[in-house]
């Protein structure tokens, strides 16, 4: 199966490195190019690519309101959208997770680094550098970034954290905390296709696209209190 890619970056010269890369890849297409997030979110509208790489800071319509489109449209759920940043802590990076993004590279990683977070985020079973989001999101709301309570609907947030059972909540911690399905199946001392069903079950109780945003509301929630080193 083809992973069909977006590429939305107003610099040309990076947008045709990535093409050339993405391109090589025998399971990998680039099906479009966006200069700034307008074109982003027409695009994905018309050609329904499987992966957006969004540069955040962009003229006009940056990544972080593109992400929103995407993420807000019901037609695109399936679209999953990495967000591509120049400084390893960006507040925008916090407020794309929480837009629906799958996570966030820097611009200077390796060729191999950035194919292999399209296949992550495509495959939709892990975040993009789980341990480096954590820190981020650590950071940025122990410095007193400011994000809005979460709502879904009608329902205030704090009634759907307590739908989770007590095994959720505890795989909900361990998410935040940074570890991926194998390390949490080890400290709970079950199969790591159980921890997937328990994560599957907390994002579609939180409403939650993926683990990205688990983490985000892990802290969010006072579950996982940020560390300052």
């Amino acid at each position: 199966m083809t992973i069909r890619v977006l590429l939305a970056d107003d610099q040309a010269l990076l947008r045709s490195a990535f093409k050339v890369l993405v391109d090589s890849e025998a399971d990998m297409e680039v099906v479009g190019e966006a200069a700034d997030g307008a074109q982003a979110v027409a695009l994905a509208r018309t050609e329904r690519p499987d992966v957006v790489l969004m540069d955040i800071r962009m003229p006009g319509t940056d990544g972080l309101a593109a992400t929103r489109a995407i993420t807000a449209d019901p037609e695109l759920s399936a679209v999953r959208i990495v967000m591509l940043t120049t400084f390893e802590v960006d507040e925008y990076v916090v407020q794309s997770l929480r837009a629906g993004a799958s996570g966030f590279l820097g611009k200077g990683a390796e060729p191999e680094e950035l194919l292999g977070a399209i296949r992550i985020a495509h495959a939709g079973e892990a975040l993009l550098s789980p341990a480096a989001t954590k820190g981020l999101i650590a950071t940025f709301l122990a410095q007193g970034g400011g994000l809005e309570p979460l709502t879904a609907g009608d329902r205030p947030y704090s009634e759907r954290l307590a739908a989770l059972t007590a095994r959720e909540r505890e795989v909900l911690v361990l998410v935040g905390g940074g570890l991926s399905n194998d390390e949490i199946a080890e400290r709970l001392d079950v199969s790591p296709l159980t921890v997937k069903t328990h994560v599957n079950r907390t994002m579609a109780k939180l409403g939650a696209r993926d683990r990205a945003q688990l983490v985000v509301t892990a802290y969010e929630s006072g579950l996982v209190r940020p560390r300052v080193e």
